[in-house]
C-alpha cells in the first residue's frame, strides 16, 4: 500500500464546510482506507491505499456522508517529502517575521499559469518558487495586506484553483 496525504479545501473555516474529523477518519476506514490519520481541524488527511482514485473516493464519501462538495487534493508523502527536500533557502527558516506556505492546485492549471493569474509578487514583501506541481511562498507576517498575492490567492478568481497550508502543517503530514 501507499502512503498519501489529501488535502481539504475550505473545510472546517470560518463555520462553513463543517466536518468532524473524527467522523471522517472513520468514514474513510469503513470505506476501505487504512492508517487513516486527520492533523488540525482544517482537511488535513493521512492515508494508505492502493486505489488510484483515492481523490475522487473521497469527495464521494464527503459527498454522500456531509452533503458537501468539496475539493480533494491527494499527493503521496514520498512526493510530498521530495517537494520538502527541495524548498527553497529562504521558506521554513527560524525568521518568524516571514509567514511561509505551500500553494496546490486542484485545477488543471500548471504551477506557472497559477502565477500568471496572481501576477508579480510585491517586491521585498513576498517570494515564490515552483518546485514539481507545487509553490513555495512566503510573505512578510507584518505587511500582508500590502501582499499582492495575499489578497488574490482569497478572490473567486484563483481561490477554487487551489488550498494553501502552512510550511508547519506540510512539514507535519510528510512525517506521518
Amino acid at each position: 500500500m501507499n502512503r498519501y496525504i489529501a488535502l481539504l479545501r475550505g473545510v472546517n473555516i470560518s463555520g462553513k464546510n463543517r466536518i468532524s474529523m473524527p467522523e471522517l477518519k472513520k468514514e474513510l476506514t469503513d470505506a476501505g482506507f487504512s492508517e487513516v490519520s486527520t492533523y488540525l481541524n482544517s482537511g488535513n488527511i493521512v492515508f494508505s491505499s492502493d486505489d488510484r482514485d483515492a481523490g475522487k473516493r473521497i469527495a464521494g464519501v464527503i459527498r454522500n456522508r456531509f452533503d458537501l462538495d468539496i475539493p480533494v487534493y491527494v499527493m503521496a508523502t514520498d512526493v510530498l517529502q521530495d517537494v520538502l527536500r527541495h524548498a527553497p533557502a529562504w521558506w521554513n527558516t527560524a525568521d518568524k517575521g516571514w509567514y511561509d506556505n505551500l500553494i496546490f492546485i486542484l485545477s488543471e492549471d500548471s504551477p506557472e499559469d497559477i502565477c500568471r493569474l496572481l501576477g508579480e509578487p510585491s517586491e521585498g514583501l513576498e517570494r515564490t518558487e515552483i518546485y514539481r506541481d507545487v509553490i513555495f511562498w512566503t510573505f512578510d507576517r507584518k505587511k500582508y495586506q500590502k501582499c499582492s498575492w495575499w489578497k488574490k490567492t482569497a478572490s473567486h478568481v484563483i481561490a477554487d484553483k487551489l488550498t494553501i497550508r502552512t510550511a508547519s502543517t506540510v512539514i507535519k503530514l510528510a512525517e506521518n
